[in-house]
């Protein structure tokens, strides 16, 4: 029987909840649910250390929303531990679990009724006086971006360091086809199924007529330089979660990675189309014609 770990998002109460009661399923029904320990001193259970932990688990169970499946995906990076993610949160496009049928998930993941989706990360390097000050993945996206109050970012983009222009904006997303879905989305991206090789670049309230997202080819390198003069309030994040200091003259190349990729478990009845249905309501509304 697979060894299962379970993640639980330790702010929400009714996600620590649910950590309860699928403990409780487990010893009843006698499968394996390992926490690190942090979690285990939340459910007052036992634990094990973080290393022990991603060495023994082959299936993590995420609780809680889309945030706590991002940093989910950090925290197994380099152990390639397959997720799948039960939402108490909101949209929830990675954890696409539902609460009420946690315990029969689990069941099917147990039986290996279902299969593993490779989605592709996004690398990224920024660069500051040609030195590399940080490296990051990131599932969803990369954002560079201007705080509320700071003036319009002049950001010049390059494609495999040829030169392609300088865009007038609040700031720009580049974002994997699993984050087309999140803050792409709302700037107008189009929805990419999320094991597609590819990256996409989309405007953040571009001050032209000619800006329109844009997607790149897996092999691309996709260059992002903020100009100016003055020191501007400019903000690289990673997944909406972590946060980089960037000056103008910093230079932020983003790939896609080749050497690491993040698993998720999909189950029968639970494909991107289906979530797209039920998360975004596409085609429920339906024109009917005098001949039908």
């Amino acid at each position: 029987m697979k060894k299962l770990g379970m993640i639980v998002n330790a702010h929400k109460p009714q996600a620590v909840e649910m950590g309860r009661r699928l403990l409780r399923w487990s010893r009843e029904s006698g499968a394996t649910l390992l926490l690190p320990n942090h979690e285990a001193s939340l459910l007052t259970t036992e634990g094990l250390s973080d290393e022990e932990w991603l060495k023994t688990v082959e299936v993590a169970i995420v609780v809680g929303g889309d945030g706590t499946f991002l940093r989910a995906a950090r925290y197994v990076l380099d152990a390639g531990v397959p997720l799948y993610g039960i939402n108490l949160g909101h949209l929830g496009f990675l954890a696409s679990g539902r609460p009420e049928e946690a315990e029969n998930d689990l069941r099917r993941i147990l039986e290996d009724d279902c299969a593993l989706l490779e989605r592709p990360l996004l690398y990224a390097t920024l660069f500051r006086d040609g030195l590399a000050l940080h490296k990051m993945y990131a599932l969803n996206d990369v954002v560079l971006t201007k705080n509320a109050i700071a003036r319009l970012l002049q950001i010049e983009v390059r494609f495999n360091d040829r030169f392609f222009g300088v865009l007038p904006a609040d700031g720009i997303i580049i974002s994997s086809p699993t984050g087309s879905t999140a803050y792409a989305l709302s700037a107008g991206g189009p929805i990419l199924p999320p094991h597609m090789r590819s990256m996409l670049l989309a405007p953040i309230c571009a001050h032209t007529l000619y800006s329109r997202p844009l997607l790149a080819t897996p092999e691309d390198t996709i260059a992002l330089i903020p100009r100016g003069s003055s020191v501007q309030d400019i903000t690289l994040t990673q997944d909406g979660q972590l946060a980089y200091e960037v000056l103008p003259g910093d230079r932020i190349d983003i790939t896609l990675a080749t050497d690491r990729v993040i698993r998720t478990v999909a189950l029968p009845g639970r494909s991107f189309l289906d979530l797209v249905q039920e998360k975004l309501g596409w085609g429920q509304s339906v024109v009917m014609t005098d001949r039908e």
